[in-house]
């Protein structure tokens, strides 16, 4: 936003000079169409920061400023009053959170993206991992996000499902979590500490092993059967400053140019 400063000059003791008479300068260049404030999912960080850069382009110069984290920290924030326009949530739990508080009507949330998980490890393998009943093994540190994060919270969906496996038995799920060695508060927290060799595994998405891309760290898929496909959804939040912008980045990240940047991050489009 463009703002003019006027400055008037009087000499000691002189009488201030009359202003000029207005000419027919030319008009002033269209102002930003403002700041937008989106809390998203930390998984969402690299997809979400090139889309901004995007969107902002297309909308007169329009800033964004982006508050990363664990959706159930996003929720906490918005709940307490925390200004945000738009709030990508990485599983519907959260969204549901912050509808209950008043703070997103309910029905004007989509979803806009999927995800799914997969175990990773240091390069050098120190637990010597080939599979995933090696989550297991005696001695192995995992890390794993807080349950109340999406992507820790699938974690654990995870080791059920494989729990009701004969090939697994039903010791596999409380075994691998007796192998936990720290939860962490976002997916980013998870993937820089395996990339760091600070613990032999840890369950991220998709999509955050992906940005790493230096091969400090390897993978170890995980089926769809025992997977679980996250489903991500975003709205403009009921006392949005900037409601118009706001309607404007949730159709943006719907449509496609939001969507080919999320396809582009690993993401599964909705589409």
């Amino acid at each position: 936003m463009l703002a003019a400063s006027v400055i008037v000059l009087a000499a000691c003791g002189g009488t201030p000079a009359a202003a000029p008479a207005p000419t027919n300068a030319p008009a002033a260049a269209p102002a930003a169409a403002g700041d937008l404030t989106v809390f998203a999912a930390a998984s969402l960080t690299d997809a979400f920061k090139q889309i901004g850069q995007q969107f902002g382009a297309a909308n007169g110069g329009a800033s964004i400023t982006f508050n990363f984290a664990g959706s159930d920290q996003l929720a906490t924030q918005i709940g307490q009053g925390a200004p945000a326009d738009v709030f990508a949530s990485a599983n519907k739990k959260q969204m549901d959170v912050v509808i209950r508080a008043g703070d997103v009507i309910s029905g004007t949330e989509k979803t806009f993206v999927r995800n799914r998980l997969v175990v990773i490890y240091p390069k050098d393998n120190p637990a010597k991992l080939a599979a995933l009943k090696d989550l297991a093994n005696p001695g192995v540190k995992l890390v794993l996000a807080n349950k109340h994060v999406p992507v820790g919270g699938y974690a654990l969906d995870f080791l059920a499902k494989a729990s009701k496996l004969p090939e697994y038995t039903a010791a596999y799920s409380p075994t691998v979590l007796s192998n936990v060695v720290s939860y962490e508060e976002s997916v980013k927290s998870v993937l820089s500490k395996i990339a760091l060799g600070e613990a032999d595994a840890g369950i991220v998405y998709t999509t955050d092993a992906a940005t790493v891309r230096d091969g400090s760290v390897a993978q170890i898929a995980i089926p769809d059967t025992l997977n679980t496909i996250a489903t991500y959804p975003i709205a403009a939040t009921k006392n949005a400053k900037h409601a118009d912008l706001a309607k404007k980045f949730v159709d943006y990240v719907l449509g496609p140019e939001g969507q080919q940047v999320l396809a582009k991050y690993g993401f599964i489009p909705v589409k």
